[in-house]
């Protein structure tokens, strides 16, 4: 039977999520990029897994793991060819490092079958032969994936072939060119936790607090012109809709295989856990604008099973993830967008294709271990 004081903190972490806060006010400090290592010259690159202590933001402090960091890892910038990839396991657990999204071979995929254990060193070369692409790695060791890239073992591995100047995108890393982890965690008393009890397991474990980058509350300063948002949704189980704020249009250019062959234009971007997308936005006529996204419901929080129905933020209130300031006195590096991008993946035209419905949700359940999946709540 579900303890009362679970049932409050399940329902909690996902209301608090549920508002647009207001607009920064001038004093808010600047977003940080993840530090950038462009292994594109010397063909290698190393990491090293560690434990830390890091500030979320004002009050909010947890223990972390990281890459080569206190919480989450570099951004490492790789190119066609053969790059080596060197781990060193520096924790006192087994961890993996899992190039998520690169096409390449198993016996280099860093799944939960190359373990690393505590104080080993892994080897890897990485044959990059796939376009230009956002990907992540991340620790993916058999059972306990969900924890250790929640507590930080995770970053951002760009695939580039040093052509988008002439596809005519932004490339100024943290300038205009803004690589964005997106991650909901949850706090109690200012401190991150991490104890997912069984309606956690059951529907996936959701923060009350989103951050972007390891960071809370923070705002991106842009020049007035073209701006490139590489989006990861790296949260644990939140499945986020992408839009922005004032309501204007955004343009796709990149999804998790690659780039497009032209800018589409989307009111939104939905991202479930693990994907990737690099959009395009237009401040060259506005003066300041915010990401903003909502929850997509993957499962109604315990609805059915115990009576209980989705939060407010399941059923699709905005949350700010990123206020961006533009200061006019930064020269645009692209004030147009742009036409040919070059890339090999259409977007599917799925217009006229019919459409089936299932929805996969859990049905009362007697004792809480016999519970029923069924079609739309009419059992198996």
């Amino acid at each position: 039977m579900m303890k009362r004081r679970e049932f409050i903190k399940s329902t909690s972490a996902l209301a608090a999520l549920s508002v647009v806060r207001p607009a920064q006010s001038a004093d808010t400090e600047r977003l940080s990029m993840p530090e950038l290592i462009d292994a594109r010259a010397g063909g290698r690159f190393r990491l090293q897994a560690r434990r830390a202590v890091h500030q979320f933001g004002s009050g909010l402090n947890g223990d972390t793991m990281g890459f080569s960091a206190d919480y989450l890892g570099p951004v490492i910038r790789v190119g066609p060819g053969q790059t080596e990839a060197v781990i060193d396991n520096g924790i006192d657990e087994t961890i993996t490092t899992h190039w998520h999204g690169l096409l390449i071979p198993g016996e280099v995929d860093g799944g939960p079958h190359q373990p690393i254990p505590p104080g080993k060193t892994w080897r890897a070369v990485l044959p990059i032969t796939q376009e230009p692409a956002t990907t992540w790695y991340h620790s993916h060791v058999h059972g306990d994936t969900g924890r250790q890239v929640y507590h930080g073992l995770a970053g951002v591995l760009q695939i580039s072939d040093g052509r988008d100047d002439e596809r005519g995108l932004p490339a100024s890393y943290g300038e205009d060119d803004l690589t964005l982890i997106v991650q909901d965690k949850r706090f109690e008393r200012g401190q991150l936790v991490y104890e997912p009890f069984m309606p956690d397991i059951m529907h996936g474990f959701l923060g009350n607090m989103i951050m972007v980058n390891g960071q809370v509350g923070r705002q991106a300063v842009v020049p007035p012109g073209i701006v490139r948002l590489r989006l990861l949704n790296a949260s644990n189980a939140r499945i986020l809709q992408f839009s922005l704020a004032s309501g204007r249009p955004m343009h796709l250019i990149a999804t998790d295989s690659g780039m497009l062959p032209n800018p589409l234009e989307l009111s939104s971007v939905r991202l479930a856990t693990g994907e990737r997308a690099e959009i395009l936005i237009d401040l060259a006529r506005v003066q300041d604008d915010t990401l903003i996204a909502h929850t997509v419901a993957n499962s109604p929080m315990m609805g059915g099973m115990m009576g209980g129905r989705a939060s407010p933020a399941v059923r699709g209130q905005a949350i700010t993830v990123l206020p961006m300031v533009v200061d006019a006195s930064r020269k645009a590096r692209q004030s147009r967008l742009p036409v040919d991008l070059g890339g090999s993946t259409p977007p599917t035209d799925t217009g006229d294709a019919q459409r089936d419905e299932f929805t996969l949700e859990m049905g009362m359940m007697g004792g809480m271990g016999r519970g029923m999946m069924g079609r739309g709540g009419m059992g198996p």
